[in-house]
């Protein structure tokens, strides 16, 4: 029997159904801005980040959760004594920067949350220094000062032997002219940018399947990568930062951007304006990936809905700009290619990839 997302105990019809509740009830505090000099675009609800409008600037503020990687990191810790909690620091701060880039803010700030069961959990000095270091490290790739955090100790509430990772940040759009609107049209080119591996969705799946590995986590994954699945799984997530800021000190135009993460591919069409998003050029299945669907098994439409299938961020942009736009993909250290085209089909809003025949329509993606 195929597994899904729902079958690790994670059903996104109940999440984004409290979601949009939310957004709904706090779309009627929107007139507190006022007292502050600011206001609440139009457009910014249900998007990665929220914006927050002021004369000559905009405040992005977000909020975000590395959810159970770090479940994974233990697990190989306490087999192999191997300690990942540098990249697990990286996973986390990446997860929060790479939804406040998406509107076009540069991160100036980040907050760490980090809530244990019990304040033990802080004794092994080995684990809490390369957490320490990771989070440092991915705010200096993010070029985001590390501003506080707070670490509460949640007895009964967390497991004892367990951290909860979250974080926030604040990022600052200036001029407004460098906003990333969603202002796509009919032929803009999506523009992929490759992932490091699962990155920081997906995982509870892949904890349901090393359960079932008689190696678990020690399972070499095969298809010419010579890494365990632990090892495959906690490689530390790209951050695409870099990538938004040297497109906009080229000049470049992104009419719009899609941190890949919940949802998989669902995500290409966040945007609420219906388009077609068809990818024309998915590429091969990196090799981590056809390990998941073969050992899950997972099939292909689930694997595509639920994954990010080796691509972390996507870019649409117009045709005259794919060549700039790749060479600032290139420069910041990214892989990078020309996946698919938006194309403007009446009032459909999809996701098509017809080379594996798969097409996720709008009922799929429900965030707003």
């Amino acid at each position: 029997m195929s597994l899904s997302y729902e079958s690790s105990g994670v059903r996104y019809d109940q999440l984004d159904a409290f979601k949009r509740a939310c957004q709904q009830a706090a779309r009627g505090t929107a007139g507190e801005l006022t007292a502050h000099g600011y206001a609440e675009p139009a457009t910014t609800r249900g998007e990665s980040a929220y914006l927050i409008e002021g004369q000559d600037h905009f405040l992005a503020h977000v909020e975000e959760g590395l959810g159970t990687k770090n479940l994974v990191a233990d697990a190989v810790y306490a087999a192999s004594g191997r300690n990942f909690y540098r990249e697990i620091a990286i996973d986390t701060v990446a997860t929060i920067v790479n939804d406040l880039i998406t509107c076009g803010a540069r991160p100036i700030s980040v907050a760490m949350h980090a809530a244990v069961g019990d304040s033990g959990w802080f004794s092994d000095a080995a684990r809490m220094q390369a957490l320490v270091d990771g989070w440092a490290e991915g705010c200096h790739r993010a070029g985001a000062v590390w501003g506080g955090g707070e670490t509460p100790t949640l007895k009964s509430i967390v497991n004892p032997d367990t951290i909860v990772l979250a974080g926030s940040a604040i990022g600052k759009i200036e001029p407004k002219s460098q906003r990333i609107t969603g202002d796509v049209k009919d032929g803009d080119a999506i523009i992929f940018l490759a992932s490091t591996g699962v990155q920081t969705n997906g995982l509870s799946l892949c904890r349901l399947i090393a359960d079932k590995l008689p190696q678990g986590y020690a399972t070499p994954i095969g298809h010419s990568d010579n890494r365990t699945y632990g090892e495959a799984l906690l490689a530390a997530s790209a951050i695409y930062v870099d990538f938004v800021v040297k497109c906009q000190q080229a000049g470049l135009k992104l009419n719009y951007v899609a941190h890949v993460t919940g949802h998989g591919w669902r995500k290409l069409m966040r945007l609420e304006e219906a388009f077609v998003y068809e990818i024309s050029e998915p590429r091969a299945i990196p090799a981590l990936f056809k390990f998941l669907m073969e050992a899950g098994p997972i099939d292909l439409r689930e694997a595509y809905a639920t994954f990010n299938m080796g691509v972390g961020f996507a870019a649409y942009v117009a045709p005259s700009a794919v060549a700039a736009t790749l060479a600032a993909a290139k420069a910041a250290g990214h892989e990078a290619w020309v996946a698919g085209t938006v194309k403007k089909q009446g009032g459909r809003k999809a996701v098509t990839i017809p080379s594996l025949g798969l097409a996720y329509e709008a009922d799929t993606l429900q965030v707003r």
